[in-house]
C-alpha cells in the first residue's frame, strides 16, 4: 500500500483533502453526499481509535459513532485496514499542519520555547491524557504492519523537518553556531517530545513532557552564540 497522502495534504491539513484522496474504485462517481459520508466516517473512527485504540475500535463502533448504516461504511471501507490506513493519514495532516503554523518562521531561540509552550498547552487540556495522536498510532502498529510503519516513519521525519529547517535557518543567522548539526538536534527535540507525551499520559501531569522539551531546548542552547559574537538578533517570528 501506498501513502494516500500527498505534500498539499501536508500543508492543509484539512479532512477533506484526505477523504478526497482515500482510494476507492467508486471514486469518480461519488456524489457529494458520498464525500460527505466518507469525512463523516473518517472522523468519527480518528476520534475513537485516538481513544480507545485502534485495536479496540471496531467497524460496529465506527458505523454507530458516525450514524451510518452498514452498506455506507463497507462502500467506502471495506475493511477494516482500508480505514485505519486513513485514519493515520489523517491524523499526520492535521499534526503537521499544527506544527507548520508553529514552526514555519522559526528563527529564534524564544521561537523554539514557544512553539514548546503551544505544545504543552494543548496537551494540558487533557491532562497528558492519550499522548500525541501520531506517536500513539505508531506505538500500536509500527510492529503489526509495515507498511503502516513506513508511511509513518515518513510523517515523523517530515515533522522533524520542520524543526531542523528552523534551526538552520537559527544557524544561517548566527543565532547558532556553524558546528550545530541542526539534523541531529532536531532528532533530541522529537524524541524529547515523544517521550513527554508518553510521560505525560502515565502520569496524567504535563509536567514530565516540559521538563524533557527544557532539556532538549537546553542542549539547543548550548550552541547558541554570544550576541556581541554573531549578527543582531532575529527578529522573533518562531512559534506565533
Amino acid at each position: 500500500m501506498k501513502s494516500i497522502l500527498d505534500p498539499v495534504s501536508l500543508r492543509t491539513g484539512t479532512l477533506a483533502n484526505v477523504a478526497e484522496q482515500a482510494r476507492d474504485k467508486n471514486d469518480s462517481r461519488l456524489t457529494e453526499r458520498g464525500r460527505v459520508t466518507r469525512e463523516r466516517i473518517l472522523r468519527a473512527a480518528a476520534d475513537m481509535m485516538y481513544v480507545k485504540g485502534v485495536a479496540l475500535t471496531t467497524l460496529d463502533d465506527v458505523r454507530a459513532a458516525s450514524g451510518t448504516s452498514k452498506s455506507q461504511l463497507y462502500r467506502h471501507y471495506p475493511d477494516k485496514d482500508a480505514l485505519v490506513r486513513d485514519v493515520v493519514a489523517l491524523q499526520a495532516a492535521e499534526v503537521l499542519e499544527r506544527h507548520y503554523q508553529l514552526l514555519r518562521r522559526l528563527n529564534s531561540l524564544r521561537g523554539l520555547e514557544r512553539w514548546r509552550d503551544a505544545v504543552i498547552e494543548r496537551n494540558a487540556l487533557r491532562n497528558g491524557a492519550y499522548g500525541c495522536p501520531l506517536g500513539s498510532l505508531a506505538s500500536e502498529l509500527a510492529d503489526q504492519d509495515e507498511e503502516v510503519r513506513k508511511a509513518i516513519a515518513r510523517h515523523f521525519d517530515t515533522w522533524a523537518g520542520l524543526l531542523e529547517a528552523g534551526l538552520v535557518r537559527m544557524k544561517d543567522s548566527g543565532v547558532l553556531s556553524a558546528d550545530a548539526d541542526a539534523g541531529e538536534l532536531a532528532t533530541g527535540l522529537m524524541a524529547a517530545l515523544q517521550g513527554g507525551y508518553l510521560l505525560a499520559q502515565t502520569a496524567q501531569d504535563v509536567r514530565p513532557m516540559r521538563i524533557a522539551l527544557d532539556m532538549a531546548i537546553g542542549h539547543v542552547k548550548a550552541y547558541a552564540v554570544p550576541a556581541e559574537e554573531g549578527n543582531p538578533p532575529a527578529r522573533d517570528a518562531g512559534g506565533r
